[in-house]
């Protein structure tokens, strides 16, 4: 009888965990910003009223949720992959996007002067790089 706790299933397990958590985060935090994109938009507005970001929020928020949309979906579509046909492809796609939207929120935070706000975002990037690294092995 072959042992359970083997490398190659705790690879594949973790490839499962982080492409399903990427999919929650952004999955919520896009559709969130399409459902409600005009209160998204004010509170952005006054976020960034005194940042030079200012006269670009609209536009900056379209491309923040056009990232999170896509790496939520390419995420939970690779998770599902993963799971059915021990292919991580497209969550590896969905890892790279989530770290490069998180690093445009980390670029805004910092913009606007919201230190605390841009160090919360450091476990998530952490977590991506992560992801990436897993989501690579075969």
């Amino acid at each position: 009888m072959s042992a359970l706790h083997t490398f190659a299933l705790a690879i594949y397990l973790a490839q499962i965990f982080a492409a399903a958590f990427l999919a929650i985060l952004f999955l919520q935090s896009g559709i969130d910003k399409v459902a409600d994109r005009h209160g998204n938009l004010e509170w952005l507005k006054g976020h960034f009223a005194k940042s030079p970001l200012a006269g670009t929020v609209p536009a900056l928020l379209t491309i923040i949720t056009i990232l999170e949309t896509a790496a939520g979906a390419l995420s939970a579509i690779g998770c599902v992959l993963v799971i059915l046909l021990r292919d991580s492809t497209i969550a590896f796609y969905g890892a790279v996007i989530s770290a490069v939207a998180i690093l445009a929120l980390f670029f805004g935070q910092r913009m606007a002067k919201d230190y605390a706000g841009a160090a919360v975002l450091v476990p998530y990037f952490l977590l991506a790089l992560v992801a990436i690294y897993l989501l690579a092995q075969p």
